[in-house]
Parts: C-alpha cells; sequence; structure tokens
C-alpha cells in the first residue's frame, strides 16, 4: 500500500519543516511499516534522517529531535541517522532500509526545501 505520510497523520508541512530546519535535517525518510500494509495503531514510526554536513547533533538532540517528531505525529517514533545505517555491519537491513524508505522532506541547495 503506497501511502503520503503526511495526509495520511494530518501533520502540517510546516511543521515538519520547521523541525527538520531547526535541526540541520537535510532529508527525513520513513521506513518500516509505516509504508506497508502490516501498520497498525500500535505501531511506531521509523524515521530516517541525514543532517547538514556542519550540524554538530549530539545523543541528547536526537532525543529531542525524536520526541519533536513524535508528537508532531501523535506516536512514538524510532530515529536513526542514515550515516549509521550506512555505516551498518548489517547489509541485509542497511540494503532494506536505504532501498525501502520514502523521502517526506528535502533541504535543496539555495536554502530551499522540498515536503512529500
Amino acid at each position: 500500500m503506497k501511502i503520503n505520510p503526511a495526509q495520511h497523520f494530518n501533520i502540517q508541512q510546516i511543521q515538519l519543516q520547521e523541525i527538520c530546519q531547526q535541526w540541520q535535517i537535510t532529508e527525513l525518510a520513513l521506513f518500516g511499516s509505516v509504508l506497508r500494509d502490516d501498520f497498525n495503531s500500535k505501531s511506531d514510526i521509523d524515521v530516517l534522517v541525514s543532517f547538514a554536513e556542519e550540524a554538530k547533533i549530539t545523543f541528547f538532540d536526537l532525543d529531542t529531535i525524536e520526541s519533536q517528531l513524535s508528537k508532531l505525529f501523535n506516536r512514538p517514533v524510532d530515529l536513526v541517522t542514515k550515516q549509521a545505517i550506512e555505516q551498518s555491519h548489517n547489509w541485509i537491513r542497511k540494503q532494506n532500509i536505504l532501498s525501502n524508505s520514502k523521502i517526506i522532506y528535502e533541504q535543496r541547495s539555495g536554502n530551499t526545501s522540498r515536503s512529500y
């Protein structure tokens, strides 16, 4: 089942953009059950993020971002960085996540952004 996650969760695109800009997120994608038919009311949302090279993100920051996204989506969020997935030794998991993720926010050159 293909969904538009932003419409599915009735999130405000401007709020998503604000969070991404606040934390210098250059790309935010969803993966996992949120994109499949087995997604249900008890499912969390798996989120994959990439940051600008100059971003100085700490583990505390990741926890704060995860909390902000959980509030936005009104359900638990499991946040993972694209860098961590790309460096994973579990190539099956890495390939599955990277090939099946759906981008819902993208920072473009020239300081413009695009939400899907």
